[in-house]
């Protein structure tokens, strides 16, 4: 038997046009940029608008920017047709202009000077020593295997095996080690170390130190490098037959090496964080500014309408199918960049009006989360999420990233909520202020912050803590 019935569902569904725009608006300036670029190399009804266009977009943006706030956050569309494209004298479809610099801030970068890469250092070093080629063939082979952070994790055997079939040699493992042990002495000292120990191992045989004072850190590192981990200083000091005061000097050098020499081996434009967002104070105002200076303004082909109309050459069907989706493509990926737009703007608008105390003295900042945003900018909490997902925004205090002004609430006796960042900052300098012979454990910061009003538990001081990088209680404790 047959039956009729109805079922009220609630459903998303997302057409692909709002799925592009989501995925623009979660990628930062530079991302867009490059995507930008690969959209103009894929829709050939996409180019980059000129000079003049720009002096017509400008008009044209103040109507679109007008009803952009009107549209629903899903729905893209300002009911401009192929039609309309087609009967258009000048320039088509006109995207909105980006918020342009002014000549003084828009000056070319300061050239960044050329700083060789560290392998080249390194070899013009090494070859400096008293060396054979064949040594400094093993030494280039060494270097090359150097990780980021200036380990050689590739075993020292292997690499002798492949440079002894490669080019046909009979390379000993001893001159190997020994090259390898020239190699560590080099600038970084440690570099191409294969553990944490003999990386400290080469730079306290560079250091200008006493002999006595030398000799004891390689005892330590050698022979009783546990119990510094674990800071066993009266095992140490028994073992060594020295006292606190001189033990406390061999610890003090030790804990003074770099772990990580390869680090830091980086360029400034790899080290560069180009923000999103410019935020100046004007008179009691913020102004607050989309960094898309570099984003280049897109238009539609006009030769493409030229083909598709009455007194050009009539165009077959195919080609009038592929114009017309073309044209659907490039005007919704416009739209969808301006959309983004208007939403970054309208967010970071509301973060700025909610954490203004911080963005006028650069120091306290309000509990917030997305929800709180996303309430009054009438966006789902997903969106503000995409949104502050890897964007930076640039103040008088420096570059931050906007997931900074996102905290979370602790609760106070006073009824008050108190951001979980200056919690943190307390828990720091509680931490700074304590005696390093007798450290506070987790429980006693706890009670601490308790007498002082903020109703925490000792799981969240150490996690707290965790997320500040500082060890537990026994590995604070020093000499």
């Amino acid at each position: 038997m047959i039956n009729l019935s109805q079922q009220l569902r609630l459903g998303l569904r997302l057409t692909p046009q709002q799925v592009q725009y989501l995925k623009l608006l979660q990628l930062p300036t530079l991302a867009l940029e490059q995507r930008i670029k690969m959209e103009l190399e894929l829709n050939p009804m996409l180019e980059m608008g000129d000079e003049i266009d720009q002096t017509l977009e400008r008009d044209e943006s103040e109507e679109v920017g007008e009803s952009s706030d009107e549209a629903s956050e899903n729905e893209i569309d300002d009911g401009y047709t192929l039609e309309d494209y087609i009967n258009d004298d000048i320039a088509g479809y006109k995207s909105p202009e980006s918020i342009r610099q002014s000549d003084d801030e828009d000056q070319a970068e300061t050239p960044i000077p050329f700083h060789p890469p560290l392998s080249e250092r390194l070899l013009a070093q090494f070859r400096l020593q008293d060396v054979d080629e064949t040594d400094i063939l093993i030494a280039e082979e060494i270097i090359g295997n150097v990780d980021t952070d200036g380990y050689l994790r590739r075993p020292l055997d292997l690499i002798v095996q492949d440079l002894n079939l490669s080019y046909g040699l009979e390379i000993t493992m001893e001159k190997a080690e020994r090259v390898l042990e020239l190699t560590q002495q080099l600038e970084p000292p440690g570099i191409a170390a294969r553990t944490l120990q003999e990386c400290l191992r080469a730079q306290v045989k560079t250091m200008n130190c006493s002999p006595i004072t030398r000799e004891l850190a390689l005892k330590i590192l050698d022979h009783y490098f546990d119990d510094l981990k674990l800071k066993r200083y009266d095992q140490l000091s028994h073992n060594l037959n020295v006292g606190l005061d001189t033990l406390r000097k061999v610890v003090d050098l030790i804990q003074g090496l770099n772990p990580k020499p390869g680090e830091g081996e980086f360029s400034a434009q790899e080290n560069y964080v180009t923000p999103d967002f410019i935020v100046e104070k004007d008179d009691g105002d913020f102004l607050i500014t989309l960094n898309d200076r570099h984003i280049p303004t897109l238009r539609l082909n006009k030769a493409y309408r030229e083909m598709v109309t009455p007194k050009g050459k009539k165009a077959s069907k195919e080609t009038r199918e592929f114009i017309k989706k073309k044209f659907e493509a490039a005007k919704w990926f416009i739209a969808s960049i301006h959309q983004r737009r208007e939403t970054l703007l309208r967010v970071m608008r509301v973060i700025v009006q909610k954490q203004s105390r911080w963005f006028d003295e650069g120091e306290i900042l309000k509990p917030m989360i997305y929800k709180d945003v996303s309430g009054v900018v009438g966006v789902d909490i997903s969106t503000i999420s995409r949104v502050v997902n890897s964007k930076f925004v640039q103040t008088e205090f420096g570059v931050f990233s906007l997931k900074f002004f996102f905290t979370s609430a602790i609760e106070s006796t006073t009824g008050e909520d108190i951001s979980n960042l200056t919690v943190k900052n307390r828990v720091k300098e509680i931490i700074g202020a304590e005696d390093p012979k007798r450290p506070f454990n987790d429980d006693k910061i706890a009670d601490i912050l308790r007498k002082e009003g903020i109703v925490i538990a000792r799981r969240t001081v150490a996690k707290y803590r965790e997320q500040l990088g500082l060890p537990i209680a026994r590995l604070r404790k020093s000499i």
